[in-house]
């Protein structure tokens, strides 16, 4: 230590404004984007927080893996409003990307599943890749909410019959599926095409779909025989079957055939004509 010459002490002046100066933005700047990252995820969580309160008539997806991801895309390339359940935040981030509600937890959780708002949903899907996963989603799923449609993911044969007995009305499994599907490419792959080319929601080359539509009481179609409705001339929708209330499905229709309150259309046609159909059966 010895004495400092005038220009020392005027360096070691500015040097400790400086410093002072330096610490002071840096600390502000930190604390800054502390403060926005925190308000950012506050509003994030509040606007999600609103989305979550106003679903009704949705589909709750449990799981953002591939299948769950592929489900998610389908229904809303069709229009349907989803929510996602998923515990694993970096998957839970494609539905943040998406801009599609995402609930981070597990999906066998009551709470999560309230969350949901699973009283109000239209439909459940348990796609989560262990089967013993998806078999305590369906159980707490079906305790809550007990005439929801449920569809579950089975990676193993013997799961199927369990998640059945659990409360599940289909079990799909994604590797018997892909197996029946190559087999159809391989022996009749343009009946596996026109099937694709009618099922699917995106990109089709023709705009062709078979969907199903419900007929309300008030349906003007109500009591009116096929033949009469004669849905084919008047909005170019061909119907291939009719799902009776009691569950019985007639394929091929006859003209004869009545139509009836409950039933369910089975039929196909290009987008907006099925969309007439719908108002036509009183499809709110």
């Amino acid at each position: 230590v010895h004495p400092l010459s005038h220009g020392g002490r005027v360096f070691n002046s500015v040097l400790i404004v400086a410093s002072v100066v330096g610490s002071g933005f840096t600390i502000a700047t930190f604390s800054q984007a502390l403060l926005q990252f925190e308000f950012g995820k506050g509003i994030g969580r509040r606007r999600m927080e609103r989305e979550l309160s106003k679903l009704s008539n949705h589909y709750i997806i449990c799981g953002a893996g591939r299948v769950g991801r592929t489900v998610t895309r389908q229904l809303v390339a069709r229009g349907q409003s989803c929510v996602i359940i998923e515990k694993d935040p970096d998957r839970a981030r494609w539905a943040e990307n998406e801009k599609i509600p995402v609930i981070i937890g597990n999906a066998s959780s009551e709470g999560n599943l309230r969350k949901a708002r699973i009283e109000h949903a239209r439909g459940l899907v348990a796609a989560v890749s262990s089967d013993a996963e998806n078999l305590y989603i369906v159980l707490t799923a079906r305790s809550l909410a007990p005439d929801l449609f449920i569809v579950a993911r089975a990676s193993e044969e013997n799961a199927e019959s369990k998640l059945l007995k659990a409360g599940a009305n289909l079990v799909v499994s994604p590797y018997s599926y892909a197996g029946q599907r190559m087999a159809r490419l391989m022996t009749r792959p343009h009946v596996q095409r026109f099937i694709d080319l009618a099922l699917s929601s995106l990109g089709n080359e023709l705009d062709l779909q078979i969907e199903e539509v419900a007929v309300a009481d008030h349906s003007r179609l109500v009591g009116i025989r096929l033949g009469d409705a004669d849905l084919r001339k008047r909005l170019g929708v061909l119907v291939l079957a009719v799902r009776r209330k009691t569950g019985k499905i007639e394929f091929n229709p006859s003209a004869d055939d009545v139509i009836q309150a409950g039933d369910f259309l089975i039929a196909m046609g290009e987008s907006q004509p099925l969309k007439e159909l719908e108002t036509l059966a009183g499809v709110d």
